[in-house]
């Protein structure tokens, strides 16, 4: 497993800039996650990092070795793409088999390196067969098991997992995760999707237009973003324009509703006469009963409109004049809801409350 250092890095294509001097730092052994929407940079970072791209601008490090210029077979990089890219005419083990032909190994060496790849994604019992002769999960982990063959240092994935149903992806995500720990090989994952990002990586880079917004724990990302972009992007949330009157204060007025303050976050910081957004999760919000902490903030709301989601309902409220957040209650007990039109107070921890300036 190695580290990996990217230094300024910035690539254009034409008049378009795809990434803007960007930097990170990323650690030996991490599952770290490159996440952003589509037409980012991410898979473009990517490809850099693997050797099938140049950068215009700035650096790759791998170990404290800078690798600008360095082939792709050279670089210690094992690469999962996103169609896979398994050869239809080989079987699988030729297709493990065909990365490990120009390393200096004897055909004794390989034969074993095929064999243990298989056996690491448990599919050994495919070994003759062809790519069309299994499934998409299963191709999947053929390719995964293709790149460990060769023992790289580092692991790039590119969004592995976009061709898989919901419960297939659950299940590779399972997997990866057993993988990465049984081995500790670096692991650099792009994805758009925020489910693959927030249950498998140690760290979370956010991209927005060839810029980094925002990198932390998922925990770090989800509870505390940092810009609007995080906040809108990572999970779901209430998003509200307000303004601060003052500076150090720990509550906020809506716009449009000057009367009504929200109570933020002790940790709020922004100066006085400030216009931002308060960002406030649904499952933060508390209806009709508050939350068993003492120290709790309160809204009058009416209950507009509720949806049954199985384990949840996602109920709506109006705050205010005209404003609309968003709460989740327990489908658990579906006797002790209010009934759509009810006046009810609508509670949240202080401290879950964010302000972002805009």
């Amino acid at each position: 497993m190695s580290s990996l250092s990217i230094s300024s890095l910035s690539k254009s294509f034409g008049a378009g800039h795809v990434l803007n001097a960007l930097s990170l730092e990323i650690a030996s052994g991490e599952f770290f996650f490159l996440l952003g929407p589509s037409g980012c940079g991410k898979s473009t970072l990517l490809r850099i990092i693997a050797g099938l791209e140049s950068a215009d601008n700035g650096t790759i490090s791998i170990d404290g070795v800078v690798v600008d210029g360095v082939p792709p077979q050279r670089r210690g990089i094992g690469m999962v793409f996103q169609q896979y890219a398994l050869w239809p005419h080989m079987t699988i083990t030729q297709n493990i088999r065909y990365g490990l032909e120009n390393l200096p190994l004897t055909n004794r060496e390989r034969d074993s390196r095929v064999k243990e790849a298989l056996s690491l994604v448990r599919m050994e019992v495919f070994a003759d067969r062809y790519p069309h002769q299994i499934s998409g999960g299963q191709q999947q982990r053929i390719a995964l098991a293709r790149a460990l063959a060769i023992e790289p240092s580092i692991i790039l994935l590119d969004e592995p997992l976009s061709n898989l149903d919901a419960g297939l992806r659950q299940e590779i995500r399972e997997e990866l995760a057993d993988l990465h720990r049984r081995l500790g090989t670096t692991m650099i994952y792009v994805t758009h999707d925020q489910d693959d990002a927030l249950s498998l990586g140690s760290r979370i880079a956010v991209l927005n237009n060839g810029s980094i917004e925002q990198v932390g724990s998922p925990v770090e990302l989800y509870s505390k973003p940092t810009s609007l972009f995080c906040a809108r992007f990572l999970g779901e949330a209430n998003i509200i324009p307000c303004s601060i009157s003052r500076e150090g204060a720990t509550h906020a007025s809506l716009l449009g509703d000057e009367k009504l303050r929200i109570a933020l976050s002790p940790d709020t910081t922004a100066e006085a006469n400030t216009s931002g957004y308060l960002c406030l999760r649904p499952e933060r919000i508390s209806i009709g009963r508050p939350p068993r902490q003492v120290d709790v903030a309160s809204v009058p709301a009416q209950i507009v409109r509720r949806s049954f989601r199985g384990a949840r309902y996602d109920v709506t409220l109006r705050v205010g004049s005209d404003c609309h957040i968003r709460a989740f209650e327990s489908a658990a007990s579906p006797q002790e809801l209010q009934p759509i039109g009810a006046e009810i107070q609508a509670f949240w921890e202080p401290s879950s409350a964010m302000f972002l300036e805009r």
